[in-house]
């Protein structure tokens, strides 16, 4: 990664047909109007890290966070029938139609952006 690239983070941030991030909103255990906010540049570093961490798709609400809105994502997209989180190449395949034309086999215009995960 060159310093220009550095400075002006990963291509795909820029590319306002992509969310700019994802979030996930947990809710507390101790208040129901309190959430855990957790954040990832891709959706399948913050499904890896919930499912790291213990937390279901029955426990979390996920939103693709664009630079004027946030959309939220169909559970559909992230668990399996059996109720789990999909595995990575099963999420790529589940948003191959969501996202025309930026995923393919073997790739994506995500692969730019690290798969982190920022929260509680």
């Amino acid at each position: 990664m060159g310093l220009l690239d550095k400075l002006l983070g990963p291509k795909s941030k820029y590319d306002k047909s992509l969310p700019y991030t994802y979030e996930a909103r947990v809710r507390s255990i101790e208040d129901e109007d309190e959430f855990k906010t957790y954040f990832s540049d891709t959706i399948c570093g913050l499904v890896e890290h919930l499912g790291r961490n213990g937390i279901g798709p029955d426990q979390a609400e996920i939103f693709e966070i664009y630079q004027e809105h946030e959309t939220p994502v169909p559970t559909s997209f992230l668990a399996g029938e059996d109720g789990q989180w999909l595995l990575r190449e099963e999420l790529c395949r589940a948003f191959e139609r969501h996202y025309p034309g930026h995923i393919r086999d073997g790739s994506c215009d995500f692969e730019d952006r690290a798969r982190g995960c920022q929260g509680p």
